[in-house]
C-alpha cells in the first residue's frame, strides 16, 4: 500500500498505454506529411528532407524514424491524396438537382479545392511532368486524371442534352475546364502564397464558359 501511495504522489506520472504512445506516433507521422506537402509545393522535388524536418519543427533524425527519405514521403503523400480522390468525385457526382446544377457545383468544389489545398495538386503535376517518376506513382495519377476528365464530360453532356450547358465539342470543353484548374494550383508557387490568395478567380469566371 505505501509503495501504491509513493507512486501515485502528487507529481507522478503513469506510464502510457501502448494505445497513447501509438497515437502519438501517428500524430507525428502526420505532422511530417503536413509539412511535406508545403515544402513539396514551395520547392518540388529539389526539397530536401532537412527542408522537410525544418517545416515540421522536428529533427532530421526523427524525420528518418517515419520515413527512408523525401521520396518516400512523397509517394506517400500522392499516394494519400489519389486515394482521397475517387470517393470525393463520386460524391459530387451524385449530388441532387439537374445535370446542369450538379456541373456547375462540380466545377465550384474544383475551384475551391484548388483554392484551399493547391499543394494536393501541384504534388499531381509533378509526377505528370517528370519522367523519372516511379512507373507506378505515375500510373496511380493518371487513373485519377482519367476519372476527373470522364466524369467532367459525363456531366458536360447531360447538361446539354438538357439546355443547360452551352452547345460546343465536349471533349474541348473539358479540355479547357481542366487547363484552368491546373492553372490555378500552379498559381500557389507562380505568385507565392499571398498574392495567390489575394487575387484568386472566382469560380463563376470559369461557369460562364459553360453557360448557353
Amino acid at each position: 500500500m505505501n509503495a501504491l501511495f509513493i507512486h501515485l504522489k502528487e507529481g507522478a506520472t503513469m506510464p502510457r498505454t501502448e494505445a497513447a504512445n501509438q497515437r502519438i506516433r501517428e500524430e507525428q507521422r502526420e505532422k511530417i506529411l503536413e509539412a511535406a506537402r508545403r515544402v513539396f509545393a514551395r520547392k518540388g522535388r529539389a526539397a530536401t528532407m532537412a527542408d522537410v524536418a525544418n517545416e515540421a519543427n522536428v529533427s532530421q533524425g526523427l524525420a528518418y524514424r517515419y520515413f527512408a527519405n523525401k521520396e518516400a514521403i512523397f509517394h506517400e503523400l500522392v499516394e494519400q491524396a489519389v486515394q482521397a480522390g475517387p470517393a470525393a468525385l463520386q460524391r459530387r457526382l451524385e449530388r441532387p438537382g439537374t445535370p446542369g446544377e450538379r456541373l456547375f457545383l462540380w466545377v465550384l468544389s474544383m475551384v475551391e479545392s484548388r483554392r484551399e489545398r493547391p499543394e494536393f495538386f501541384q504534388l499531381f503535376d509533378q509526377v505528370l511532368s517528370d519522367e523519372a517518376m516511379p512507373h507506378g506513382l505515375r500510373q496511380l495519377v493518371q487513373g485519377y486524371a482519367r476519372t476527373v476528365q470522364d466524369q467532367l464530360r459525363h456531366l458536360i453532356v447531360e447538361g446539354q442534352a438538357e439546355g443547360s450547358v452551352r452547345v460546343a465539342d465536349p471533349d474541348q470543353l473539358v479540355r479547357a475546364i481542366l487547363v484552368y484548374l491546373d492553372g490555378l494550383a500552379r498559381g500557389y508557387t507562380l505568385y507565392g502564397p499571398e498574392q495567390f490568395n489575394q487575387h484568386f478567380p472566382d469560380a463563376e469566371i470559369l461557369l460562364r464558359m459553360l453557360k448557353p
